[in-house]
């Protein structure tokens, strides 16, 4: 019976790295990071120490790599969600892939921001990739500033804001502090609450007429953005 180790060699590299990163980041979750030693992340693959030592240096450079490897996964998230016509649904897309991929690797979810390690601090390279992750989420909030949609100013800053929200509803549910039918609406109506803020022709200035938002569709994990007159007609959300 192969090791999983032999399986990763025989897919390749990446594969190899994966494995490692992925057991170790389930010892860490698990156990806590008194369990993650080089030994005794060997013996649980089958390989020898050496393969972890000189693909990552040691202790300092895995917890690094586990770090990078969240970001990584978060970005190449965002860059799989299909792009739409409207810029607002797309931003919305883009919400909902962020929650969906949090809460399907939510133990990456914590190295990246819950520092599980006592005293770890990202690398610059590590910091760099961390950045990059929300590079299409600040393009999309770009683009619904030159549609008009959002009024004109810092599309990072306002990527960041937007983000602070979604990352606070969803640590919150990650740790169990609201029930599953619960979170959902009370994401919908944080995002929509500061969506709305940023909104180019706020609902209800003169000249306008306030929409209530559509309710979400129900397979969908998020909700509306209300929306002026100038954008399309659907749902949208800002990630």
């Amino acid at each position: 019976m192969s090791t999983p180790y032999q399986d990763a060699q025989r897919a390749g590299q990446d594969a190899v790295r994966t494995t490692i990163l992925d057991r170790s980041i389930d010892l860490l979750v698990s156990e806590g990071p008194a369990a993650l030693t080089m030994r005794r992340i060997a013996a649980d693959i089958g390989s020898s120490t050496k393969v972890l030592y000189t693909m990552f240096g040691g202790k300092e450079g895995l917890i690094d790599a586990l770090y990078r490897e969240g970001f990584a996964r978060l970005r190449r998230a965002q860059e799989a969600v299909p792009r739409a016509d409207d810029p607002l649904s797309h931003l919305t897309r883009l919400g909902q892939a962020y929650r969906a991929h949090a809460l399907a690797e939510p133990a990456y979810y914590r190295v990246m921001f819950e520092q599980p390690v006592p005293g770890f601090r990202p690398s610059p390279d590590a910091l760099a990739v961390a950045e990059g992750a929300f590079e299409t989420s600040a393009a999309a909030v770009g683009a619904c500033m030159e549609a008009g949609v959002f009024r004109p100013g810092d599309a990072h800053e306002l990527s960041k804001l937007l983000w602070a929200a979604s990352h606070g509803a969803v640590s919150l549910e990650i740790g169990g502090h609201f029930a599953p039918e619960e979170a959902g609406p009370r994401y919908d109506a944080l995002m929509a609450a500061v969506g709305r803020a940023f909104l180019a022709t706020p609902p209800g200035a003169a000249g306008t007429e306030a929409a209530p938002p559509a309710a979400p569709p129900p397979a969908s994990p998020a909700g509306p953005l209300p929306r002026t007159a100038t954008t399309t007609e659907g749902e949208g959300r800002p990630a």
